[in-house]
């Protein structure tokens, strides 16, 4: 997997992150919301297709060749973040709360640092 390309997953990761849990600010609070919690107010339907959307970040972990590991992780994000929202209201606090998407945009991009300071290790030593 070239540099290029995992930069770019990483990128578009983010990017869908910010869209599904942060495209908006909370007028008069540090709240931000997307179109996860939006969608969550609607019962069971509105859950599903978040958990959907929020497989969108999975795949770009995927594309990236991230560690199963780290998917694995990001899997039970979504997986806690349904459940949490089976539970009314809880279900849309923890929407807000959560961020699922957000906690595994951040996971890929941690890894892919990791991969760029161990590069970085490799190429220092060798001079």
């Amino acid at each position: 997997m070239t540099d290029d390309n995992i930069a770019l997953r990483v990128r578009r990761s983010r990017q869908w992150a910010t869209l599904l849990d942060g495209a908006w600010g909370i007028p008069f609070t540090r709240w931000r919301i997307g179109i996860d919690p939006l969608l969550g107010l609607l019962p069971v339907a509105g859950d599903v297709v978040g958990a959907l959307l929020g497989l969108g970040i999975v795949w770009q972990a995927h594309q990236a060749s991230a560690p199963r590991a780290l998917k694995v992780k990001m899997l039970g994000n979504i997986a806690l973040d349904f459940a949490l929202g089976a539970v009314p209201i809880v279900g849309d606090i923890a929407d807000i709360a959560f961020r699922k998407n957000d906690r595994n945009a951040k996971l890929l991009e941690d890894w892919a640092n990791q991969l760029d300071h161990r590069a970085e290790a490799r190429t220092t030593s060798r001079h």
